[in-house]
């Protein structure tokens, strides 16, 4: 009997996790139920793919420099991948901000849904925290997020899964000094790095056989603590034009994949499933990290020289999906509440967007700091962020969700396009987390 595909037994945990979340919506015990019974073990999975995020950078990195012969190779892998991210996350920005203004979902808003929505949302917790979060990230200066990719503990760095940058920095400037003292010394540490990346590669095998479970645990959670199902239906054309510009960035991405890597773009996105079934069900760039870059280097064949480079630069600096919610979002709210934004101040959302992306941690919510940060760019009162921000929180999660899949299927289009543009496209090589298992029985 032929084995199901675990894209197939993620898809039946989603299923099985909304059915059964809807379901406990109905026993006044249900939530809790979910709640203490349930959930732990989606939060248990994604503390296993976090464990294995940074060991899994450091070695993949190393090992991906270390096996360079001309380090000239390195630097047009860093450019091409650098103006790659910008190209796409622009045409995602632009993509946005053109569905919003041709469909205009603000307008749609009534008056009594934007009081019931400020009365449930605009003093929660949330709210009030990713105010916060784009307070701090405002006040600090223009080169602080270079600043910041630059650690003064290595070992604090290394401890911290949302200083991502500044392992990469570390890893990649540890990478070239091996290079540079020579093949022959550099040899015990190569080795202990290529062992380190297999072992991670195992685990995050062992890890992905309780996927399914973990996803029907995640989507069981999130659908017990959705909001009020009206004021979602009151949401429903914001949401609708947000997961129309994500389905056209996936379209994007398939004739990218197409046109420059040469791949079938129904066979990339099959290979590439599993690692967009968890991003959704997770909200987290950096919690499918581990997956993605499983899944990009066994089954779609690209080199870890390239793989190792892209992927956590990407999971970091590149997110397309969020932000094209940024110029849905900020123009949505604008409509909503009758704020003017000229053409120019469009162009101004889709500088700042871009620049925002950069070194925002790629974790749930995070999209909300950010679109704080476009409103302030083109000059929205600040006495009503807390109104904008509670027009749009009650379908943020389901969004995030969504738009998490965007971002990283956008850093593995880039991959597979560099390598493709490198020579080191190569042939799938999947591996099984039983296919050594006969030696040590």
């Amino acid at each position: 009997m032929r084995k199901l595909e675990l894209h197939w037994k993620i898809l039946i945990g989603m299923v099985l996790g909304l059915v059964f979340g809807f379901a406990m919506t109905y026993p006044e015990w249900g939530k809790d139920f979910v709640v203490d019974w349930i959930s732990p073990f989606g939060t248990i999975f994604i503390k296993l793919l976090k464990l294995i995020a940074i060991p899994l950078i450091l070695a993949s990195l190393i090992k991906g420099i270390s096996d360079l012969k001309d380090i000239s190779k390195f630097r047009n892998i860093g450019l091409r991948t650098i103006g790659i991210y910008i190209g796409t996350t622009t045409v995602a920005i632009i993509l946005g901000l053109m569905l919003v203004n041709i469909l205009q979902p603000g307008n749609g808003i009534s008056d009594e849904t934007i009081d019931k929505l400020t009365a449930t949302y605009a003093s929660d917790s949330g709210v009030v925290s990713k105010l916060e979060e784009a307070t701090r990230q405002k006040e600090s200066g223009p080169l602080k997020f270079l600043e910041d990719m630059v650690p003064d503990n290595a070992v604090a760095a290394l401890g911290n899964n949302q200083l991502m940058l500044q392992v990469i920095f570390f890893t990649i400037f540890m990478g070239i000094s091996m290079l540079l003292i020579g093949e022959e010394k550099a040899r015990p540490l190569k080795n202990f790095f290529d062992a380190l990346n297999d072992v991670v590669l195992k685990m995050v095998d062992l890890i992905m056989l309780t996927a399914p479970l973990a996803v029907f645990a995640l989507l069981a959670n999130v659908v017990v603590s959705s909001s009020d199902p009206e004021i979602l239906l009151a949401l429903l054309k914001y949401a609708g034009v947000v997961v129309l510009g994500l389905f056209l960035m996936v379209v994007f991405y398939c004739v990218l994949v197409s046109v420059f890597a040469k791949k079938n773009p129904f066979w990339f996105l099959k290979q590439l499933s599993p690692a967009q079934l968890l991003a959704f069900s997770t909200s987290s760039s950096a919690a499918t990290l581990p997956v993605t870059m499983e899944r990009v280097e066994e089954h779609i064949g690209v080199d870890k020289e390239v793989s190792s480079f892209v992927l956590p630069v990407g999971a970091t600096i590149n997110m397309d999906g969020t932000s094209l919610y940024q110029g849905v979002a900020a123009v949505f709210i604008a409509q909503a509440l009758s704020f003017d934004l000229p053409l120019t101040a469009q162009l101004t959302i889709v500088l700042t967007a871009l620049l925002a992306s950069i070194g925002t941690a790629a974790v749930p919510g995070a999209g909300m700091v950010m679109l704080v940060i476009v409103l302030e760019s083109v000059g929205f009162p600040a006495d009503k962020y807390a109104i904008g921000l509670a027009l749009i929180f009650a379908v943020d999660r389901p969004l995030d969700m969504l738009r998490t899949v965007i971002n990283i299927t956008g850093d593995a289009t880039v991959a597979t396009i560099v390598a493709k543009s490198v020579g080191k496209l190569g042939e799938p090589h999947p591996q099984e987390w039983d296919d050594h298992l006969d030696e040590v029985r």
